[in-house]
């Protein structure tokens, strides 16, 4: 399995253990780690069987006004920025992310809030064969819901967990 990890997070795939399993032809990425996950699918050349996004940032329905305000807070003060986020993404629960955390860059930042998911790319992926799986909260704080449910059930089996928000919790 390949795994890819959330903004400011290293190593939280622990957290998502009843999602997954061990397996050469599997990749994995949780909300930033998602989108890199889904690059890493279609650019790979070797096979992938299954795809699982979980939680996938899905920030493409944002006005502009939106991502420049949250470069603008990263940038006055990282950690505050990171610890109100983090706070976000456990929301509803109160699950300690603190061994996870590992600040990420306003490049990351920048990069998650403006990537664009790919429906040609989505195409690809599944005319090749792979099994997407798109994991969504119900409660999700950080990302429209809707609006990922609406761009990812058209083609993905789609999960939307009840009572549950980011974290998938």
């Amino acid at each position: 399995m390949k795994y890819f990890n959330g903004f400011s997070l290293k190593n939280e795939e622990v957290l998502f253990s009843s999602y997954l399993f061990n397996s050469e032809s599997l990749v994995v990425g949780f909300s930033y780690g998602a989108q890199k996950a889904f690059e890493y699918a279609y650019n790979a050349i070797h096979r992938i069987d299954r795809l699982i996004l979980l939680s996938p940032a899905f920030f493409q329905a944002q006005k502009s006004s939106f991502i420049r305000t949250q470069l603008i807070y990263f940038d006055s003060s990282k950690e505050a920025y990171v610890k109100q986020f983090l706070k976000n993404v456990i929301y509803p629960s109160s699950l300690d992310l603190s061994e996870y955390v590992e600040i990420g860059t306003k490049d990351e930042l920048e990069e998650l809030l403006n990537y664009l998911w790919d429906k040609d790319k989505l195409d690809t992926l599944l005319s090749r064969g792979v099994k997407i799986e798109v994991f969504l909260g119900e409660d999700d704080k950080i990302i429209n819901v809707k609006d990922a449910q609406n761009f990812f059930s058209k083609k993905c089996i789609t999960y939307t967990i009840k009572n549950s928000g980011h974290i998938l919790r």
